[in-house]
C-alpha cells in the first residue's frame, strides 16, 4: 500500500510539473508568439482533442486585454469522413457563411493563433483530387486573409500540441498511447524552450536576439546569389532579388507589435528571385502534404521553375504539389537553419513541417513573403512580381539541410563568402 501511495504521489508531482510547463508554453505562445495586446481581436484554431489548450490560450489572451477571442475547431477524423463520403459535387465549393466569417476577420483585424495537432497520415488513401479541389477553392476564397498574414499586416503564430496519431507516428515504440503523448509533450517543451526552472520569456528574448543578429549579418553582405551543395547530390544556385531582406523571428507587424510566427523557430529566411533558381536539390526529410507523406524526392530547376522531379514515396502527391498552380513550381522561400539546432540534435523525425523545417535548411514551393523585399508589402501583386516575388495559393516547405551542406554567397562585387560550412554557420 505504501509503494502504491508513493507511486501515486510521484504521478501527481509529474502531472503538476507538466501542467506548469503547459501553462508556461501557452503563455509564451500567446504573449511572445502572437503577442496579443489590449484591445486586439484574436482567432484561435485548435483541434477538438486539445480543447484544454484552447481554453488556456483564451484565458491568457483575455488576461492580456484582448477585446474578443474567437475559437475555430478542427478534427482530423471528421475531415477524413468528409473526404471519404461526401458526394463529388461537394468538393471545390466554399459556403457563403465561411467567406463572410473570413471577411469579418479581415475587416476587424483578428490576429491568429493556430494550434496544430495534425496526424501526418490522416488522409492516407483518400483521392487526392478531392483534397486538391477544396485546397484551391479555399485558397482563392481566403486569399485576403492569407495576404494579411504573408504581408505581416497582423500578428500570427503557429504552434503544435500532440495528438495520439501524431505521437504514435513519431514514437512508434512507446508502450502505450499515453506514453507516446507524454514523450511528445517533453519534446515540444524542449524544442520551444519551456523549462520548469527558467523564464520562457527571457529564453525567447535571448533566442530572438541571436537569430536577428544572423539576419543582420546576411543583410550587410547583400548577396546576389547563394550556392547550395552536399554529398546527397544537391547542386543548386539561388539568385536573390534586388533589395531583398533576411528576416528572423521577432519581426514587426504593421501594428508595430513584434511577433514570432513559428514556435519553435530556428530559421533566418528571405525570398528568392523567382526566375533565378537553377540546378538540382535533394530533400533530406519526408514532407507531410495533403494528409500523407512524400519521401525520398528531388527537384530540378531551370530559370526558377521545376522542370523535373521524382519521389520514392507518393510521387503522385509531389506532382500535385508542383502542378498545384503556376506559382507552385517556383520557390517562394529560402531559409537557413544550422544542423546543430536543438530540434535537429534531438534526433526526432517529427513528420510535421513546423518542427522538421526548424531542424534543417529548407525551401518552400509557392507563395513568397513580400516583407522579404524592401517596399514590396504595400504594392499590388503585379508590381511585386516585377520585383521577383513569386505568387501562388500554395506554400509548402521542404527540408534540404544536412551535416555536410555548404553554402557559398556571392557579394555585389563578385566575392565568394562561405555562409554555411558542413551544415553550420560559417560566421
Amino acid at each position: 500500500m505504501k509503494n502504491e501511495i508513493n507511486n501515486k504521489m510521484t504521478e501527481c508531482k509529474e502531472s503538476i510539473i507538466v501542467d506548469n510547463r503547459l501553462k508556461k508554453y501557452v503563455e509564451a505562445v500567446v504573449g511572445i508568439g502572437v503577442n496579443i495586446q489590449p484591445g486586439q481581436n484574436l482567432v484561435i484554431t485548435c483541434d477538438v482533442d486539445n480543447a484544454n489548450v484552447a481554453r488556456l490560450a483564451m484565458e491568457a489572451a483575455y488576461r492580456r486585454g484582448a477585446a474578443d477571442v474567437m475559437i475555430r475547431w478542427t478534427d482530423d477524423a471528421i475531415n477524413r469522413i468528409y473526404y471519404l463520403m461526401a458526394p463529388d459535387e461537394r468538393f471545390g465549393k466554399v459556403a457563403e457563411w465561411e467567406c463572410a466569417r473570413m471577411q469579418y476577420m479581415v475587416d476587424n483585424e483578428y490576429h491568429t493563433l493556430s494550434i496544430t495537432a495534425d496526424d501526418p497520415e490522416s488522409l492516407k488513401g483518400i483521392d487526392p483530387e478531392r483534397i486538391e479541389k477544396d485546397d484551391k477553392a479555399y485558397g482563392l476564397a481566403f486569399k485576403p486573409r492569407s495576404n494579411q498574414m504573408m504581408a505581416s499586416e497582423i500578428q500570427w503564430v503557429v504552434a503544435s500540441v500532440p495528438s495520439v496519431a501524431w505521437a504514435k507516428k513519431v514514437f512508434p515504440n512507446a508502450e502505450s498511447d499515453e506514453i507516446a503523448v507524454d514523450l511528445m509533450w517533453e519534446a515540444i517543451f524542449t524544442a520551444c524552450r519551456i523549462d520548469e526552472g527558467s523564464d520562457p520569456v527571457a529564453n525567447w528574448e535571448q533566442h530572438v536576439k541571436y537569430l536577428q543578429a544572423k539576419a543582420k549579418l546576411l543583410n550587410e553582405y547583400n548577396f546576389t546569389k547563394l550556392h547550395f551543395a552536399n554529398d546527397a547530390g544537391t547542386d543548386l544556385t539561388v539568385a536573390l532579388p534586388k533589395n531583398h531582406i533576411w528576416l528572423a523571428c521577432g519581426e514587426k507587424a504593421k501594428t508595430g507589435i513584434s511577433f514570432v510566427a513559428n514556435m519553435p523557430t530556428e530559421e533566418v529566411f528571405t525570398a528568392p528571385q523567382k526566375d533565378g533558381v537553377d540546378g538540382i536539390v535533394y530533400a533530406t526529410k519526408p514532407l507531410s502534404y495533403m494528409g500523407d507523406v512524400i519521401d525520398d524526392f528531388w527537384l530540378r530547376f531551370k530559370d526558377g521553375k521545376v522542370i523535373e522531379y521524382a519521389a520514392g514515396k507518393n510521387e503522385n502527391l509531389l506532382k500535385q504539389l508542383v502542378e498545384f498552380d503556376e506559382g507552385a513550381s517556383f520557390l517562394g522561400e529560402v531559409a537557413l537553419v544550422p544542423h546543430s539546432s536543438p530540434i535537429s540534435q534531438s534526433g526526432i523525425l517529427w513528420f510535421n513541417t513546423l518542427y522538421d523545417e526548424n531542424a534543417s535548411c529548407h525551401f518552400a514551393l509557392g507563395e513568397a513573403y513580400p516583407t522579404c523585399v524592401k517596399g514590396a508589402a504595400d504594392k499590388a501583386e503585379a508590381e511585386q512580381a516585377a520585383m521577383g516575388i513569386n505568387h501562388s495559393l500554395e506554400h509548402a516547405d521542404f527540408m534540404i539541410g544536412s551535416d555536410d551542406l555548404d553554402i557559398i554567397g556571392t557579394t555585389q562585387d563578385g566575392q565568394a563568402v562561405q555562409v554555411f560550412k558542413q551544415g553550420e554557420w560559417a560566421f
